[in-house]
Protein backbone atom coordinates (compact mmCIF):
# COMPACT_ATOMS: atom_id res chain seq x y z
CA UNK A 1 0.00 0.00 0.00
CA UNK A 2 1.34 3.34 -1.09
CA UNK A 3 0.96 5.84 2.13
CA UNK A 4 2.37 9.01 0.20
CA UNK A 5 0.85 11.18 2.61
CA UNK A 6 4.42 11.74 3.11
CA UNK A 7 5.68 13.01 -0.11
CA UNK A 8 6.11 16.59 1.86
CA UNK A 9 7.99 19.09 -0.24
CA UNK A 10 8.18 21.83 2.13
CA UNK A 11 7.87 25.54 0.59
CA UNK A 12 9.03 28.04 3.34
CA UNK A 13 7.85 31.27 2.89
CA UNK A 14 9.78 32.94 5.40
CA UNK A 15 13.54 32.95 4.65
CA UNK A 16 15.39 30.22 5.09
CA UNK A 17 19.30 28.97 5.21
CA UNK A 18 21.60 26.54 6.59
CA UNK A 19 22.79 26.29 9.59
CA UNK A 20 26.43 27.91 10.36
CA UNK A 21 27.31 24.28 12.11
CA UNK A 22 24.66 21.56 11.92
CA UNK A 23 25.35 18.22 13.46
CA UNK A 24 28.50 17.23 14.40
CA UNK A 25 30.35 14.34 15.56
CA UNK A 26 30.86 13.90 19.15
CA UNK A 27 33.30 10.56 19.37
CA UNK A 28 36.27 10.04 17.54
CA UNK A 29 35.06 7.17 15.53
CA UNK A 30 34.86 6.81 12.36
CA UNK A 31 31.40 6.29 11.56
CA UNK A 32 27.87 6.14 13.53
CA UNK A 33 25.69 3.12 13.00
CA UNK A 34 21.56 4.27 13.61
CA UNK A 35 19.31 1.27 13.48
CA UNK A 36 15.74 2.16 11.88
CA UNK A 37 12.37 0.60 11.57
CA UNK A 38 10.86 0.29 7.80
CA UNK A 39 7.46 0.34 7.88
CA UNK A 40 5.38 1.22 4.52
CA UNK A 41 8.63 1.88 2.84
CA UNK A 42 9.23 4.45 5.46
CA UNK A 43 12.45 5.25 7.39
CA UNK A 44 11.79 5.88 11.12
CA UNK A 45 14.93 6.62 13.83
CA UNK A 46 14.61 7.99 17.43
CA UNK A 47 16.12 11.55 18.10
CA UNK A 48 16.34 13.39 21.05
CA UNK A 49 14.95 16.81 20.87
CA UNK A 50 15.85 18.96 23.66
CA UNK A 51 16.55 15.49 26.06
CA UNK A 52 13.42 14.06 24.78
CA UNK A 53 13.25 10.80 22.72
CA UNK A 54 10.96 11.03 19.65
CA UNK A 55 10.63 9.15 16.17
CA UNK A 56 11.24 11.00 12.84
CA UNK A 57 10.57 9.88 9.37
CA UNK A 58 13.87 10.14 7.29
CA UNK A 59 12.86 12.32 4.22
CA UNK A 60 15.29 13.61 1.82
CA UNK A 61 12.51 15.15 0.03
CA UNK A 62 12.54 17.96 2.48
CA UNK A 63 14.54 20.59 3.22
CA UNK A 64 13.99 21.84 6.67
CA UNK A 65 13.02 20.08 10.41
CA UNK A 66 9.19 19.71 10.78
CA UNK A 67 7.24 18.41 14.16
CA UNK A 68 3.66 18.06 13.59
CA UNK A 69 2.73 15.48 16.86
CA UNK A 70 3.34 15.45 20.68
CA UNK A 71 2.30 13.32 23.49
CA UNK A 72 1.15 15.43 26.35
CA UNK A 73 3.59 13.14 28.27
CA UNK A 74 6.47 13.87 25.96
CA UNK A 75 7.36 17.20 27.63
CA UNK A 76 9.39 18.99 25.37
CA UNK A 77 10.77 22.78 25.84
CA UNK A 78 10.68 25.00 22.73
CA UNK A 79 12.37 29.11 23.10
CA UNK A 80 12.44 31.31 20.52
CA UNK A 81 9.29 30.82 18.64
CA UNK A 82 7.71 32.94 15.58
CA UNK A 83 5.09 31.93 13.16
CA UNK A 84 5.40 31.20 9.92
CA UNK A 85 3.42 30.63 7.03
CA UNK A 86 4.40 27.25 4.72
CA UNK A 87 2.65 25.31 2.30
CA UNK A 88 2.96 21.66 1.46
CA UNK A 89 2.20 18.93 -1.02
CA UNK A 90 -1.46 18.67 -1.60
CA UNK A 91 -4.76 20.88 -2.83
CA UNK A 92 -5.05 23.42 -0.21
CA UNK A 93 -3.57 26.87 0.88
CA UNK A 94 -0.97 27.73 2.64
CA UNK A 95 -1.08 27.55 6.59
CA UNK A 96 0.70 29.06 10.00
CA UNK A 97 3.38 26.93 12.17
CA UNK A 98 5.79 28.01 14.14
CA UNK A 99 9.56 28.27 13.75
CA UNK A 100 11.72 27.33 17.02
CA UNK A 101 15.51 28.05 16.60
CA UNK A 102 18.36 26.87 19.33
CA UNK A 103 17.07 23.50 19.47
CA UNK A 104 19.53 20.49 20.34
CA UNK A 105 18.98 17.16 18.42
CA UNK A 106 21.21 14.58 19.42
CA UNK A 107 21.17 11.28 16.97
CA UNK A 108 23.51 8.49 19.39
CA UNK A 109 26.69 10.66 19.00
CA UNK A 110 25.85 12.70 16.24
CA UNK A 111 24.31 16.55 17.68
CA UNK A 112 23.47 19.46 16.34
CA UNK A 113 23.22 22.41 19.29
CA UNK A 114 21.62 24.97 17.21
CA UNK A 115 18.83 23.15 15.52
CA UNK A 116 15.88 24.83 13.65
CA UNK A 117 12.21 23.32 14.11
CA UNK A 118 8.91 23.99 12.64
CA UNK A 119 6.35 23.33 14.56
CA UNK A 120 3.21 22.20 12.76
CA UNK A 121 0.76 20.53 15.47
CA UNK A 122 -2.01 19.55 13.18
CA UNK A 123 -4.01 16.26 14.03
CA UNK A 124 -5.28 16.18 10.64
CA UNK A 125 -1.32 15.19 10.34
CA UNK A 126 -0.77 12.16 11.73
CA UNK A 127 2.02 9.41 10.44
CA UNK A 128 1.44 7.53 12.68
CA UNK A 129 -1.86 6.29 11.68
CA UNK A 130 -0.58 5.29 8.50
CA UNK A 131 2.30 3.26 9.68
CA UNK A 132 1.29 2.15 12.95
CA UNK A 133 3.90 3.34 15.36
CA UNK A 134 4.14 7.05 17.03
CA UNK A 135 5.74 9.23 14.77
CA UNK A 136 6.41 12.35 15.51
CA UNK A 137 8.16 14.67 12.64
CA UNK A 138 10.39 14.75 9.33
CA UNK A 139 14.30 15.01 9.33
CA UNK A 140 15.03 15.79 5.90
CA UNK A 141 18.82 17.44 4.49
CA UNK A 142 19.94 18.55 7.98
CA UNK A 143 20.64 14.97 8.51
CA UNK A 144 23.04 14.82 5.53
CA UNK A 145 24.45 18.08 4.90
CA UNK A 146 27.80 17.91 6.80
CA UNK A 147 28.76 13.52 6.40
CA UNK A 148 28.19 11.25 3.80
CA UNK A 149 25.22 8.72 4.79
CA UNK A 150 24.58 5.71 3.70
CA UNK A 151 20.88 4.05 3.94
CA UNK A 152 21.26 0.00 4.14
CA UNK A 153 17.69 -1.17 3.70
CA UNK A 154 19.00 -5.09 4.25
CA UNK A 155 20.13 -4.29 7.40
CA UNK A 156 17.93 -1.46 8.18
CA UNK A 157 20.57 0.98 9.29
CA UNK A 158 22.02 4.28 8.73
CA UNK A 159 25.70 4.99 8.68
CA UNK A 160 26.92 8.19 9.10
CA UNK A 161 30.57 8.60 8.23
CA UNK A 162 32.91 11.07 10.01
CA UNK A 163 34.63 12.63 7.21
CA UNK A 164 37.19 10.57 6.01
CA UNK A 165 39.02 10.56 2.39
CA UNK A 166 40.12 6.75 2.99
CA UNK A 167 37.19 5.91 4.86
CA UNK A 168 35.00 6.67 1.78
CA UNK A 169 37.01 4.90 -0.58
CA UNK A 170 36.82 1.94 1.05
CA UNK A 171 32.80 2.65 1.84
CA UNK A 172 32.09 3.15 -2.22
CA UNK A 173 33.47 0.25 -3.50
CA UNK A 174 31.94 -1.65 -5.49
CA UNK A 175 29.03 1.30 -5.85
CA UNK A 176 28.15 3.27 -9.03
CA UNK A 177 28.38 7.48 -8.49
CA UNK A 178 25.45 9.49 -9.74
CA UNK A 179 25.60 13.09 -9.98
CA UNK A 180 23.37 14.83 -7.96
CA UNK A 181 22.04 18.67 -7.71
CA UNK A 182 21.09 20.00 -4.47
CA UNK A 183 17.90 22.58 -4.84
CA UNK A 184 17.39 24.18 -1.44
CA UNK A 185 19.21 21.07 0.65
CA UNK A 186 17.09 18.64 -1.24
CA UNK A 187 19.11 16.26 -4.29
CA UNK A 188 17.60 15.44 -7.59
CA UNK A 189 19.12 12.90 -9.74
CA UNK A 190 18.50 12.93 -13.53
CA UNK A 191 16.83 9.92 -15.33
CA UNK A 192 15.33 8.29 -19.00
CA UNK A 193 11.83 7.50 -18.70
CA UNK A 194 10.30 5.21 -21.45
CA UNK A 195 6.72 6.81 -21.28
CA UNK A 196 6.41 4.61 -24.88
CA UNK A 197 8.61 2.09 -27.09
CA UNK A 198 8.38 3.44 -30.11
CA UNK A 199 9.77 7.23 -28.84
CA UNK A 200 12.82 8.30 -27.42
CA UNK A 201 13.05 8.28 -23.70
CA UNK A 202 12.42 11.53 -22.35
CA UNK A 203 15.45 12.83 -19.77
CA UNK A 204 13.64 14.45 -16.64
CA UNK A 205 15.40 15.53 -13.62
CA UNK A 206 13.50 13.98 -10.49
CA UNK A 207 13.78 14.65 -6.48
CA UNK A 208 15.02 11.61 -4.52
CA UNK A 209 12.48 11.24 -1.70
CA UNK A 210 12.55 8.86 0.69
CA UNK A 211 9.45 10.42 1.70
CA UNK A 212 7.14 9.06 -1.27
CA UNK A 213 6.41 5.00 -0.62
CA UNK A 214 5.80 4.84 -4.51
CA UNK A 215 8.48 4.18 -6.92
CA UNK A 216 8.29 7.07 -9.43
CA UNK A 217 6.17 10.17 -9.67
CA UNK A 218 5.66 12.24 -12.94
CA UNK A 219 4.05 15.32 -12.80
CA UNK A 220 1.63 15.87 -15.86
CA UNK A 221 3.27 17.97 -18.54
CA UNK A 222 2.16 16.53 -22.30
CA UNK A 223 4.63 19.35 -23.14
CA UNK A 224 7.06 17.89 -21.81
CA UNK A 225 6.69 14.16 -23.09
CA UNK A 226 5.33 12.91 -20.04
CA UNK A 227 2.66 10.31 -21.25
CA UNK A 228 0.36 8.55 -19.10
CA UNK A 229 -0.78 4.77 -19.50
CA UNK A 230 -3.60 3.97 -21.36
CA UNK A 231 -4.16 1.06 -19.15
CA UNK A 232 -4.59 3.15 -15.49
CA UNK A 233 -6.62 3.71 -12.49
CA UNK A 234 -7.75 7.26 -10.42
CA UNK A 235 -6.26 6.78 -6.90
CA UNK A 236 -6.02 8.52 -3.48
CA UNK A 237 -2.26 9.16 -3.64
CA UNK A 238 -1.53 10.17 0.08
CA UNK A 239 -2.70 12.82 2.48
CA UNK A 240 0.07 15.57 2.28
CA UNK A 241 0.21 18.72 4.90
CA UNK A 242 -1.86 20.85 2.61
CA UNK A 243 -4.22 18.25 2.11
CA UNK A 244 -4.94 14.54 0.01
CA UNK A 245 -3.35 14.11 -2.82
CA UNK A 246 -5.07 12.02 -6.13
CA UNK A 247 -4.05 11.16 -9.51
CA UNK A 248 -3.51 8.37 -12.00
CA UNK A 249 -1.68 5.04 -11.68
CA UNK A 250 0.12 2.72 -14.50
CA UNK A 251 2.87 1.21 -15.29
CA UNK A 252 5.40 2.32 -17.87
CA UNK A 253 7.11 0.77 -19.75
CA UNK A 254 10.96 1.28 -18.34
CA UNK A 255 12.63 4.04 -16.56
CA UNK A 256 17.07 3.92 -16.15
CA UNK A 257 19.36 4.94 -13.83
CA UNK A 258 21.97 5.09 -15.61
CA UNK A 259 22.63 1.26 -15.74
CA UNK A 260 19.97 0.14 -13.68
CA UNK A 261 16.67 -0.43 -15.66
CA UNK A 262 13.51 -0.55 -14.11
CA UNK A 263 10.60 -2.62 -16.26
CA UNK A 264 7.01 -1.84 -15.52
CA UNK A 265 7.12 -0.11 -12.70
CA UNK A 266 4.22 1.50 -11.32
CA UNK A 267 4.28 4.87 -11.09
CA UNK A 268 1.68 7.76 -10.11
CA UNK A 269 0.71 10.87 -12.04
CA UNK A 270 -0.26 13.23 -8.84
CA UNK A 271 -3.12 15.38 -10.19
CA UNK A 272 -2.42 19.41 -11.31
CA UNK A 273 -3.92 21.08 -8.73
CA UNK A 274 -1.33 19.05 -6.11
CA UNK A 275 1.57 19.86 -8.21
CA UNK A 276 0.56 23.24 -9.31
CA UNK A 277 3.10 25.20 -7.13
CA UNK A 278 6.06 23.15 -7.38
CA UNK A 279 6.34 21.55 -11.00
CA UNK A 280 7.61 24.63 -12.01
CA UNK A 281 10.59 24.53 -9.64
CA UNK A 282 13.98 24.38 -11.38
CA UNK A 283 12.44 21.84 -14.05
CA UNK A 284 11.57 19.06 -11.89
CA UNK A 285 9.70 16.90 -13.66
CA UNK A 286 8.44 14.50 -10.14
CA UNK A 287 10.16 11.98 -7.65
CA UNK A 288 12.18 9.40 -7.27
CA UNK A 289 10.37 7.26 -4.59
CA UNK A 290 11.79 4.70 -1.93
CA UNK A 291 9.82 1.59 -3.74
CA UNK A 292 12.96 1.64 -6.23
CA UNK A 293 15.47 3.45 -3.06
CA UNK A 294 14.59 0.83 -1.23
CA UNK A 295 16.26 -1.65 -3.89
CA UNK A 296 19.78 0.01 -3.30
CA UNK A 297 22.01 0.69 -0.63
CA UNK A 298 22.97 4.17 -0.96
CA UNK A 299 25.45 6.33 -0.15
CA UNK A 300 24.61 10.61 -0.04
CA UNK A 301 27.51 12.82 -0.24
CA UNK A 302 26.05 16.25 -0.57
CA UNK A 303 29.54 17.93 0.14
CA UNK A 304 30.22 16.19 -3.37
CA UNK A 305 26.98 16.35 -5.28
CA UNK A 306 27.13 12.75 -5.64
CA UNK A 307 24.72 9.46 -4.18
CA UNK A 308 26.50 6.18 -4.52
CA UNK A 309 23.89 3.28 -5.79
CA UNK A 310 24.68 -0.50 -4.98
CA UNK A 311 22.16 -3.19 -5.64
CA UNK A 312 20.81 -5.20 -2.40
CA UNK A 313 18.47 -8.68 -2.19
CA UNK A 314 15.25 -6.31 -2.82
CA UNK A 315 16.31 -5.32 -6.22
CA UNK A 316 15.03 -7.63 -8.50
CA UNK A 317 11.37 -7.79 -6.50
CA UNK A 318 8.19 -6.84 -8.99
CA UNK A 319 6.61 -3.78 -8.49
CA UNK A 320 3.36 -4.55 -6.93
CA UNK A 321 0.13 -2.14 -5.66
CA UNK A 322 -2.43 -2.99 -3.53
CA UNK A 323 -4.92 -4.95 -5.53
CA UNK A 324 -7.77 -4.87 -2.76
CA UNK A 325 -8.70 -1.34 -3.48
CA UNK A 326 -8.91 -0.28 0.13
CA UNK A 327 -6.84 1.79 2.38
CA UNK A 328 -6.63 1.13 6.09
CA UNK A 329 -5.39 3.10 8.99
CA UNK A 330 -4.25 2.80 12.74
CA UNK A 331 -7.05 3.96 14.60
CA UNK A 332 -5.87 4.31 18.23
CA UNK A 333 -5.38 1.61 20.76
CA UNK A 334 -8.37 -0.73 22.40
CA UNK A 335 -7.98 -3.19 25.75
CA UNK A 336 -8.63 -6.81 24.70
CA UNK A 337 -9.08 -9.26 27.19
CA UNK A 338 -7.08 -12.75 26.63
CA UNK A 339 -6.64 -16.22 28.37
CA UNK A 340 -3.62 -17.77 28.85
CA UNK A 341 -2.13 -20.45 30.90
CA UNK A 342 -0.29 -19.27 33.88
CA UNK A 343 2.32 -22.25 34.32
CA UNK A 344 1.60 -25.45 32.01
CA UNK A 345 3.85 -27.36 34.24
CA UNK A 346 2.26 -26.73 37.56
CA UNK A 347 -0.97 -27.01 35.51
CA UNK A 348 -0.65 -30.45 34.91
CA UNK A 349 0.20 -31.35 38.38
CA UNK A 350 -2.69 -29.75 40.32
CA UNK A 351 -5.58 -31.58 42.32
CA UNK A 352 -8.41 -30.20 43.98
CA UNK A 353 -9.37 -31.52 47.82
CA UNK A 354 -10.91 -34.86 46.50
CA UNK A 355 -7.72 -36.02 44.58
CA UNK A 356 -9.50 -34.93 41.25
CA UNK A 357 -7.21 -33.24 38.75
CA UNK A 358 -7.43 -29.30 38.00
CA UNK A 359 -7.57 -29.33 34.01
CA UNK A 360 -8.17 -25.31 34.25
CA UNK A 361 -5.50 -23.35 34.85
CA UNK A 362 -6.19 -20.62 32.63
CA UNK A 363 -6.20 -16.58 33.55
CA UNK A 364 -6.66 -13.36 31.69
CA UNK A 365 -5.10 -10.63 30.75
CA UNK A 366 -5.70 -7.39 29.61
CA UNK A 367 -3.55 -6.00 26.71
CA UNK A 368 -3.41 -3.09 24.54
CA UNK A 369 -4.12 -3.57 21.17
CA UNK A 370 -4.41 -1.56 17.50
CA UNK A 371 -7.87 -0.80 16.04
CA UNK A 372 -7.86 -0.43 11.92
CA UNK A 373 -10.13 0.83 9.83
CA UNK A 374 -10.86 1.98 6.30
CA UNK A 375 -9.46 5.19 5.07
CA UNK A 376 -10.16 5.14 1.59
CA UNK A 377 -12.08 2.69 -0.90
CA UNK A 378 -10.72 2.96 -4.20
CA UNK A 379 -13.88 3.64 -6.53
CA UNK A 380 -14.87 0.30 -8.90
CA UNK A 381 -12.34 -1.48 -6.71
CA UNK A 382 -12.71 -5.33 -5.47
CA UNK A 383 -13.41 -3.65 -2.31
CA UNK A 384 -15.58 -0.73 -3.76
CA UNK A 385 -17.90 -3.71 -5.45
CA UNK A 386 -18.60 -5.68 -2.34
CA UNK A 387 -19.51 -2.19 -0.56
CA UNK A 388 -16.75 -1.59 1.57
CA UNK A 389 -16.70 2.29 2.65
CA UNK A 390 -14.50 4.09 4.28
CA UNK A 391 -14.19 4.55 8.37
CA UNK A 392 -15.77 1.10 8.86
CA UNK A 393 -13.80 -0.39 11.90
CA UNK A 394 -11.86 -4.15 10.79
CA UNK A 395 -12.94 -6.75 13.04
CA UNK A 396 -11.08 -9.80 11.57
CA UNK A 397 -9.03 -10.49 8.43
CA UNK A 398 -9.63 -13.74 6.80
CA UNK A 399 -11.19 -15.42 10.46
CA UNK A 400 -7.90 -13.73 12.31
CA UNK A 401 -8.66 -10.54 14.47
CA UNK A 402 -7.41 -7.78 13.00
CA UNK A 403 -5.60 -6.28 15.96
CA UNK A 404 -3.20 -9.49 15.64
CA UNK A 405 -2.19 -8.03 12.19
CA UNK A 406 0.67 -5.10 11.89
CA UNK A 407 -0.56 -2.18 9.61
CA UNK A 408 2.41 -3.68 7.62
CA UNK A 409 1.01 -7.43 7.47
CA UNK A 410 -1.89 -5.78 6.50
CA UNK A 411 -0.18 -4.21 3.40
CA UNK A 412 1.52 -6.53 2.69
CA UNK A 413 -1.40 -8.86 2.37
CA UNK A 414 -3.77 -6.56 0.53
CA UNK A 415 -0.63 -6.48 -2.91
CA UNK A 416 0.27 -9.99 -2.10
CA UNK A 417 -1.14 -11.69 -5.68
CA UNK A 418 -4.35 -11.98 -7.81
CA UNK A 419 -7.19 -14.01 -7.33
CA UNK A 420 -6.04 -14.35 -3.41
CA UNK A 421 -9.11 -14.48 -1.60
CA UNK A 422 -10.03 -11.82 1.15
CA UNK A 423 -12.56 -11.79 3.79
CA UNK A 424 -12.96 -9.21 6.06
CA UNK A 425 -16.04 -8.28 8.88
CA UNK A 426 -16.28 -4.53 10.02
CA UNK A 427 -18.11 -2.58 12.38
CA UNK A 428 -19.99 -0.20 10.59
CA UNK A 429 -21.86 2.35 13.26
CA UNK A 430 -22.46 -0.69 15.58
CA UNK A 431 -23.96 -2.99 12.71
CA UNK A 432 -21.43 -6.10 11.87
CA UNK A 433 -20.76 -7.02 8.41
CA UNK A 434 -18.86 -9.45 6.52
CA UNK A 435 -17.81 -8.72 2.95
CA UNK A 436 -15.48 -11.31 0.86
CA UNK A 437 -13.76 -10.04 -2.38
CA UNK A 438 -10.29 -11.54 -4.57
CA UNK A 439 -7.95 -9.53 -4.94
CA UNK A 440 -7.72 -8.15 -8.80
CA UNK A 441 -4.43 -7.23 -11.42
CA UNK A 442 -5.59 -4.24 -13.20
CA UNK A 443 -2.33 -2.79 -14.25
Amino acid sequence: MKFNLIAFLIFLLSSNSWAQNGFQFETKKKKISIPFQFINNLIIIPIQVNGVSLNFMVDTGVEETILFSLDDTDGVSFSKIEKVRIKGFGSNDAFDAFKSINNKLKIKNYTDINHSIYLVLDQNINISSQVGIPVNGIIGSKLFQNNCVKIDYISKRIIIYNNNEKQLISAIKNYHSFPIQLIQGKPYLNVNAFFNAEKQPLAAKLLIDTGNTDAFWFFKQKDKGIEIPIKHIDDFLGRGFSGDVFGKRGRVPSITIGNYNFKNPITAFPDTIATSDIDKIEGRLGSVGSEVMRRFSAIYDYNNNVIYLKKNSNYKESFCFNMSGVEVQHQGLQWISETYESNPVVSNNLFDANGNKVVNNLKYKFELKPVYIVSNVRKDSPADVVGLQKEDIILKINNQYGYNFTLQKINELLKSEEGKSIEIEIDRKGKIMKFKFQLKNIL
